[in-house]
């Protein structure tokens, strides 16, 4: 996993909590993902074991885990999103969530010899994947969504990239949880996804885990795109650099053709903003009854509950001013 962009850390997130990553498919604890976790988000503790391949022992492995280390969150990818769905009573969020591995395994040519793509602490490099394998991976996947309550439904996040051509589970996987959240990237994380995707939830997950209450800042969507229909200057950095200290919705109007228009904007918001628009936007025409602490909007004569800050006026006539503005009161 390639660092092609500057990633920066999060000295607060999950801090002094246990996170413990579920690794995927041939992979181990000492994977790349692990190592990005533990640089953006350097106080907490990033534990990952290297999985028995059989998944009974893995299974039997994870809860032992679990019961000595008491995560404050549960992170899998593909087979360990898995792994992950069946870990109840956890904060968890699945990404890629293999739920249908042995058919995956059989798509994938995953039978017969095997070799890890990382190293293990046990030094072993290959394995074998047998028919009986295969179908213990099976029996595995039929416990799946046996632990679904209500509360469990609100407590597992899935993340399902848009150019994942591995595994396609995200109509499975929302039909028992609500939170099923398209992001762009493919099976396996890269940096990108891994910050502008995962950690956006992880932040929704510790700041409702602490009670924390973070200003909120309302965008209005007529703000957000230029004459052409794409990101206005700056607007993506903006965002990107709000979520990091502000509750942040996005507010649309909410026309005659309300299912278009809905659709229309959810489909911009998903392409040019993405996870962080995610339950996160409003349709309304009563914007003054939106209370928050600021609003971004070019209309100038907008009646609002919070500060105003009239995007395309003198004061404002950029994103590049609002993102000054805002690294000037520090997160106030």
């Amino acid at each position: 996993m390639a660092a092609s962009i500057h990633l920066k850390q999060f000295p607060g997130l999950m801090s002094q909590k246990t996170v413990l990553y579920v690794h995927g498919f041939a992979s181990s604890g000492q994977s790349g993902t692990v190592a990005l976790l533990r640089q953006l988000m350097p106080a907490a503790n990033v534990i990952a074991p290297d999985l028995p391949v059989r998944p009974a022992e893995a299974m039997a492995l994870l809860h032992e885990i679990c019961d000595a280390e008491h995560p404050s969150l549960i992170m899998g990818t593909s087979m360990g999103g898995m792994y992950t769905e069946q870990l109840a009573g956890y904060d968890r969020i699945c990404v890629n969530p293999a739920l249908e591995m042995a058919d995956t395994m059989k798509a994938h040519g995953m039978i017969g010899t095997q070799h890890f793509q990382n190293p293990r602490k046990d030094g072993i490099q290959e394995f074998i994947v047998t028919k009986a394998l295969v179908k213990e991976y099976r029996e595995q996947t039929e416990k799946r969504f046996m632990h679904v309550d209500e509360a469990e439904r609100q407590r597992v996040y899935g993340l399902f990239g848009d150019e994942d051509t591995t595994v396609d589970c995200r109509a499975l996987f929302q039909g028992y949880y609500p939170n099923a959240i398209p992001f762009h990237g493919e099976h396996r994380l890269n940096d990108s996804s891994l910050l502008h995707s995962v950690i956006p939830v992880i932040r929704w997950i510790d700041d409702e885990q602490e009670h924390r209450q973070r200003p909120v800042v309302y965008i209005g969507t007529e703000t957000m795109a230029d004459g052409y229909g794409k990101p206005a200057s700056s607007v993506q950095k903006a965002v990107r650099q709000l979520v990091e200290n502000y509750q942040v919705f996005f507010v649309a109007p909410a026309k005659s053709s309300v299912q278009e228009e809905y659709a229309q904007t959810t489909e911009w918001l998903t392409e040019y903003v993405g996870v962080p628009a995610w339950g996160h936007t409003i349709f309304t025409n009563r914007r003054d009854l939106l209370y928050g602490d600021y609003f971004v909007s070019s209309q100038g004569d907008t009646e609002t509950m919070a500060t105003l800050l009239h995007y395309g006026s003198s004061k404002f006539k950029t994103w590049e001013e609002i993102i000054e503005y805002f690294q000037l009161l520090g997160g106030q």
